[in-house]
């Protein structure tokens, strides 16, 4: 898969170092994965949860953040939307 949006995460674990790690590691299995479904994230990552529009949530570092990302599956592209904590995200969706 191809990445967008990395600045986004980048802003977001130069104030929440404590994230880096898990991010880090995220980022290397998205630009190595291949997902064609929502199943092959799901397969990846069991608290994943779906949206309307491809978009996909997911618990950062053990369930303390959220990152909201789109997922095109044809064209194999990844973007990040947005991270933050969990009171952050229940504000916004």
């Amino acid at each position: 898969m191809r990445l967008t949006g990395k600045t986004v995460l980048k802003e977001f674990f130069d104030s929440h170092a404590d994230a880096r790690t898990w991010i880090s590691a995220w980022v290397a299995e998205v630009e190595d994965a291949s997902w064609e479904t929502p199943q092959d994230i799901k397969d990846r990552y069991r608290s994943a949860s779906f949206l309307p529009g491809n978009t996909v949530v997911l618990n950062v570092k053990g369930n303390h953040y959220r990152l909201v990302c789109k997922v095109a599956y044809k064209s194999q592209i990844v973007t990040v939307v947005w991270v933050g904590t969990h009171a952050e995200y229940s504000k916004l969706y």
